[in-house]
């Protein structure tokens, strides 16, 4: 089967990294459509084999983006386009029905409280998703909370799948080589304490609330590993808070192994994660977790992360964690843990079969697309 995938851009983020995961374990014949930012996920993508192309739009309502992108579907005969994000959603089915595909799929990855990456969620917002949202035959929902937020937005109930995104436990493994070596490339000194993060610099990441944590710990590092349009207040902040010389803006990566050894503690801030691919990273490299929000660890018993924390978004409560933390790493007390539980129930292997068994279901003649429950209820 010959599934073209859509995505918003390719620079870096969650639903571009498990994109780029997902694709190395389809059975499909896959091919890639980036709508902006060809970035290091692009880079990767290429490099395991799988063409990317490049659609690129002039701006974020480049409507001549949708013919461009209707004649490569039609040129490519593809049985199914499964898109990613929101533009990409609104462009691709758009497109993918010029283009005379109907088995279209979309995966809803970054649908928040009020917040749909990262913009809020207007009536305009609203009602262009779910204008294109009638031109889809299945929506997946990357978690139970992104479900529930589809269906009260008025997604049809039957039209959604639950299907988590999922990790690769082995891209995460904890290796000292790899830390040392990671740090000295950095310029991170080898003895020093690192808070570490992943993900886009914006706004809703709340990452000035690490850069205020960190200044309470004289000695800790803050290692920033993403880009975006937040980077340079980050840095103001950073410089206010007399703490420039030790937080470390690391930039996108395509692979977050490596940064993850070089970490001590992962820090995640932010209220609004509809899955929190980067703290399942982090749990798999044996990190000890502080989080707000990680539907996933909500989901599932305390037993299941153990060394994971929820914890409330503020300064205070950030320092009281990451401090903990810290003095045992200062001390020897705390070596890397084995991979939490959590983490293998979110294999991208069987996750990506149940991908492609959707699109079996969505292209099978003359039979309704009923998606089944929550794939983790059908593993159980």
């Amino acid at each position: 089967m010959r599934v073209l995938h859509v995505i918003t851009g390719l620079n870096a983020g969650g639903a571009e990294h498990q994109l780029r995961l997902l694709l190395r374990h389809l059975p499909d014949e896959c091919e890639v459509v980036t709508l902006a930012n060809p970035g290091p996920i692009a880079s990767a993508i290429r490099d395991a084999g799988t063409p990317v192309h490049e659609v690129l739009m002039r701006s974020n309502t480049d409507l001549a983006a949708v013919p461009r992108l209707a004649r490569l579907i039609r040129a490519g005969r593809y049985d199914v386009v499964h898109t990613h994000l929101y533009r990409a959603g609104l462009y691709g089915a758009l497109a993918a029905r010029l283009a005379g595909v109907r088995n279209v799929v979309a995966t809803e990855h970054s649908l928040g409280d009020g917040v749909i990456e990262g913009r809020p969620t207007t009536r305009g917002v609203r009602a262009l998703y779910l204008g294109a949202e009638r031109l889809t035959k299945a929506t997946v929902a990357v978690s139970e909370t992104v479900r529930t937020r589809l269906v009260n937005w008025g997604v049809p109930e039957r039209k959604i799948q639950v299907i988590p995104n999922g990790i690769d436990a082995a891209e995460f493994r904890f290796d000292p080589v790899v830390r040392e070596a990671t740090r000295r490339r950095l310029g991170i000194p080898q003895d020093a304490p690192v808070v570490g993060a992943v993900g886009r610099l914006v706004a809703t990441k709340r990452f000035d609330v690490l850069v205020g944590a960190t200044a309470a710990l004289p000695e800790a590092w803050l290692l920033l590993v993403g880009g975006g349009p937040e980077e340079a207040a980050l840095r103001e902040a950073a410089r206010e808070r007399g703490l420039a010389d030790r937080v470390l803006f690391a930039g996108p990566t395509a692979h977050a192994r490596e940064v993850l050894c070089a970490m001590d503690v992962f820090a995640s801030p932010s209220p609004h994660e509809t899955f929190g691919l980067a703290i399942l990273e982090a749990l798999a490299s044996g990190l000890p977790v502080a989080y707000v929000a990680c539907p996933p660890l909500e989901e599932a018993p305390p037993a299941a992360a153990p060394t994971a924390s929820r914890i409330p978004l503020d300064e205070k409560s950030f320092q009281d964690a990451l401090r903990d933390v810290l003095t045992l790493v200062k001390r020897r007390d705390y070596t890397r843990q084995p991979a939490p539980p959590i983490v293998a129930r979110f294999d991208i292997a069987p996750l990506a079969s149940a991908v492609s068994g959707l699109y079996e279901r969505v292209t099978a003649p003359r039979r309704s697309v009923s998606p089944r429950g929550p794939l983790r209820s059908e593993r159980s």
